[in-house]
């Protein structure tokens, strides 16, 4: 680096690294260009849009001028929509007060760490893992200390692990439960240790429930009736198919509200207007059954892609009990997954994420497959990868 680029940039910039995931985007885009038909199974977005009550909200909103700044917080109506999901779904009395709209899930972790680091904090983060999560603490100067996790506990992070990783500088913990890249789920007991490691330090457990509604292995459960300082960060991007509205939420504890609440005023203003207005109907009988249509398609999605794979030759160590992916192990064909993905998107025309996206935890010989795509698609993915991989 020059210092003239120096100049230009914060180190901050240089850092912090692209996704892997881009490169094969751009190759599958150019490939589509040339007139070939890709099966994209590297989006981590549902390829539903918003159900109907939910457009004809926003229409709504947009017909009667409802597009002005609102609260920085939120629509107060939304955040106590929101409060009664919590309650009526989960059976957790959340204060509405304690609810704050976000532009999108993204948004809330990026005010989540600005409100909780300064510089030389360390937070721990599961390797693998959401790489976004390492990024944000680096965006405010602190260190992302990685929490190596296996499938011997499905990807999900022990007391024992966090606490081998733990330091005198760690302010935090964040966790993903279903997690990205694994769909896995961490098990209620190991989370409650961790809740309980973490309060016993004063630093607070940050869980990310953006794919909380796509659970598969039962009723979807939340951390919020867990102790301590727990911050829960929220989406309607994955379970509400709202990923361009970019709307999420963040549970704070109490204490928090404000100095968030600050923060959100001077980097945010306020969550779109017309996502907000539009997101009320998500919560609707109509909307609800909507969204629960889907979550059984897409765990048919997973019973089909699972098994394909293990047929084709991947291994899948951790079945995924949620969100909408597949991590599977490409070591049968030579263990680089980055070579791998970029072969079979050339010779077969699947797109998929390798794996050294998500940390570098062993993750080099792993793919994250994204089953975001119709049925039929996933049935022709898997017949062209059946035919590339026999070659």
């Amino acid at each position: 680096m020059t210092v003239h680029d120096r100049l230009l940039t914060a180190l901050r910039c240089v850092e912090i690294q692209p996704f892997e995931v881009m490169e094969v985007m751009a190759r599958a885009h150019a490939l589509e260009a040339q007139g070939r038909r890709i099966i994209h199974m590297e989006i981590g977005e549902p390829d539903f849009t918003a159900p109907q009550p939910v457009l004809e909200a926003a229409a709504r909103a947009m017909r009667d001028g409802l597009t002005s700044y609102t609260a920085a917080l939120g629509l107060p109506a939304l955040r106590e929509a929101i409060a009664q999901h919590y309650a009526q779904r989960f059976g957790v009395a959340i204060s509405p007060a304690r609810i704050a709209v976000t532009a999108g899930a993204s948004g809330g972790l990026l005010l989540a760490f600005a409100l909780l680091v300064d510089p030389g904090n360390e937070v721990l983060v599961p390797d693998p893992g959401y790489p976004g999560y390492r990024h944000f603490v680096r965006a405010f100067e602190g260190r992302a200390v990685p929490v190596p996790v296996s499938v011997r506990t499905a990807f999900q992070p022990t007391p024992g692990e966090v606490a081998a990783a733990w330091s005198e500088n760690c302010i935090a913990l964040i966790l993903g439960s279903p997690s990205n890249p694994t769909g896995t789920l961490i098990d209620p007991e190991e989370l409650a240790g961790i809740a309980g490691f973490v309060g016993a330090r004063d630093a607070t457990l940050v869980v990310d429930e953006i794919y909380q509604g796509l659970s598969y292995a039962g009723d979807p459960t939340s951390a919020l009736s867990l102790p301590g300082n727990l911050l829960v960060v929220n989406s309607f991007s994955k379970y509400f198919c709202m990923t361009g509205w970019r709307l999420g939420w963040v549970v704070l504890p109490e204490a928090l509200v404000r100095p968030f609440e600050k923060l959100a005023q001077h980097l945010f203003i306020c969550p779109s207007a017309i996502a907000q207005h539009a997101a009320l109907a998500a919560f609707d009988p109509e909307s609800t059954a909507v969204f629960e249509q889907r979550r059984a398609e897409f765990r048919r999605r997973r019973d089909l892609l699972v098994p394909s794979l293990e047929s084709i030759g991947f291994a899948v160590p951790a079945r995924p009990e949620g969100a909408f992916y597949v991590y599977a192990d490409c070591t049968r064909f030579g263990g680089d997954a980055k070579r791998l993905s970029l072969d079979l998107l050339g010779r077969a025309g699947v797109a998929v994420t390798p794996g050294i996206d998500f940390g570098a935890n062993d993750t080099a010989r792993y793919m994250r497959f994204a089953y975001t795509r119709s049925y039929a698609d996933l049935e022709e993915g898997m017949a062209r990868l059946r035919a590339a991989c026999a070659n």
